[in-house]
């Protein structure tokens, strides 16, 4: 599903954080990135999502080399990231319309739109949360509600960047219950090693 080829990546502060790295993402498949801060974990995944370009290397998606933003279109719409730092992700002012906004973009009504939410919220443990302020609500909480909004969307793929982090013992618990239970592509990168054993086939240690 995924494939990159000899990808480096260099900030402007001279840090160089991928050299010649290569990556293959079967479709089903679940794997882990793990490693130190600042390995380049979040780096891959931006560039795999097309928000950073690479100095060197090519992404490919679904065998089709994606180098434009025409390009990374598609493989945005088949694909859910959730970023680490959540509040970048969180841009409308309650919960039932953070849902709503992608459901709406692709063309549910109203009444679908709403089943949907409830059921969503409530597969998150966040049932009656419809109105509830985004900013008002606790880390764990805007995470939680942040991969909703993505699940609602039904995407082919998931890449999901520390997951857990702000995340209660049950809300964990709940979350690895629902991943594993995905027949979807995931990619997490976590440095919780009892959140990822019981969801992947591999780990790829940074």
């Amino acid at each position: 599903m995924f494939k990159l080829e000899e990808i480096s990546f260099t900030y402007e502060n001279g840090n160089n954080v991928l050299s010649d790295f290569n990556l293959s993402l079967a479709k089903g498949e679940k794997v882990a990135l793990t490693g130190g801060n600042g390995a380049g974990k979040t780096t891959l995944l931006e560039i795999m999502t097309g928000l950073l370009k690479p100095q060197k290397g090519k992404v490919f998606f679904e065998g089709i080399e994606r180098k434009t933003e025409k390009d990374f279109y598609n493989l945005r719409v088949k694909t859910g990231y959730l970023f680490q730092e959540v509040d970048d992700q969180l841009f409308c002012p309650t919960v039932r319309e953070e849902i709503a906004f992608g459901l709406f973009n692709l063309g549910k009504t109203r009444e679908e739109i709403a089943k949907i939410t409830a059921e969503i919220l409530d597969q998150v443990g966040l049932s009656g949360f419809d109105n509830h302020i985004t900013y008002q609500l606790s880390t764990g909480e805007k995470r939680l509600v942040a991969l909703a909004a993505i699940l609602a969307m039904e995407p082919e793929a998931l890449l999901l960047d520390e997951p857990t982090a702000g995340l209660d013992k049950s809300a964990v618990e709940r979350l690895k219950l629902i991943l594993h239970n995905l027949n979807k592509t995931i990619l997490i990168v976590s440095h919780d090693n009892s959140f990822i054993k019981p969801i992947i086939n591999r780990t790829i240690i940074f």
